[in-house]
């Protein structure tokens, strides 16, 4: 079933530039710590909250990473309608995470993991939704009810259990850094995308000179965020809800590729079934015009039927999916 919509809620962007600015000097020291620290021993690893993530998510990572499909994709095997679908669900899904970042950046449980100039995906997917849909992308995308469910859980856990959002935000974010690079570069050669990056900015992180570095920070700030064993065990719950919601997303992004298939037409994202609430009034004037007749020819060669769809769409959802919870590639 797809709804017309997902929720909207308003977005309260990054913190200040200069609260940004401040607090970069002491990150780059914690970095020069961790370089030069020694090894932890293995009883202390064993209480790590990022280790506790990593083993709870095992299986089902595993179960992911081993499918046939993923392989298909590796090989290029990607539409650019499919493209186009899950870039829309990962919107929704980032606007509500971050909305609720937002809200709880000054709680204690979640504090010392904002990092909003260096993580933060929100802009960069609404800089891709316009290249590929164009100026009206806001009334075009799709947000099926698999989508609004990932995107209710988040507002409820981020007003009601703040402690769990850490969650969320690690399975994604330091997912999407650790194996955003090959999905670019992937999608980059299959759907014949620009060299310049445009419709890529979602796998760009401007604000991370050194991705390992980077992780090695954020998995220290959040093991010393102060939970008890219960609390640990529950973020670890919704760690294991994370990926179901995400697999649930891709399952219902798979059905509406392979209804289109069934139905003899390439999926549209016009038609009633997929037609979206105005998500903010406050629309940007628009593409330049240097760039409108390329992403007009997008969106038109786009609705060319594709071999083997059902299959495409599958590979394309879980190597998504386990590139956005890579915990073992971090």
């Amino acid at each position: 079933m797809w709804e017309s919509g997902c929720p909207a809620h308003s977005f309260t962007g990054p913190a200040a530039e200069g609260k940004q600015q401040s607090t970069s000097s002491s990150r780059e020291a914690e970095e020069r710590n961790m370089e030069t620290s020694q090894p932890r021993s293995s009883e202390r690893m064993s209480a790590d909250l990022s280790e506790l993530l990593k083993e709870a998510t095992k299986e089902v990572h595993e179960q992911a990473e081993n499918t046939p499909f993923m392989r298909n994709f590796q090989k290029g095997q990607v539409s650019l309608q499919e493209f186009k679908l899950v870039t829309a669900s990962l919107y929704f899904i980032y606007s509500a995470l971050e909305e609720e970042i937002e809200r709880n950046k000054n709680n204690p449980v979640y504090a010392p993991v904002y990092f909003p100039a260096e993580l933060h995906r929100k802009a960069a997917l609404e800089e891709d939704l316009k290249y590929f849909y164009g100026r009206n992308w806001r009334e075009e995308i799709p947000c099926p009810e698999a989508t609004q469910k990932y995107v209710e859980r988040l507002h409820y856990i981020g007003k009601n259990e703040p402690e769990l959002l850490v969650a969320h935000a690690y399975t994604r974010y330091l997912g999407d850094l650790s194996g955003g690079q090959v999905l670019k570069k992937i999608a980059q050669k299959a759907l014949q995308l620009p060299s310049t990056g445009e419709g890529l900015a979602f796998f760009t992180f401007d604000g991370v000179s050194n991705a390992t570095k980077f992780k090695q920070l954020y998995r220290s700030r959040m093991n010393a965020l102060e939970m008890d064993l219960a609390t640990k065990k529950r973020v670890m719950e919704e760690a294991k809800k994370a990926f179901l919601l995400n697999i649930r997303v891709f399952e219902a992004l798979q059905e509406l590729v392979s209804k289109g298939q069934e139905n003899g037409h390439p999926v549209q994202p016009k038609a009633d079934l997929l037609r979206t609430r105005n998500i903010n009034k406050s629309h940007e004037h628009g593409p330049a015009a240097g760039k409108e007749g390329e992403r007009t020819k997008m969106r038109n060669t786009d609705t060319t039927p594709t071999t083997s769809l059902m299959r495409w769409i599958v590979a394309l959802s879980f190597l998504a999916m386990t590139v956005a919870v890579g915990l073992f590639a971090m």
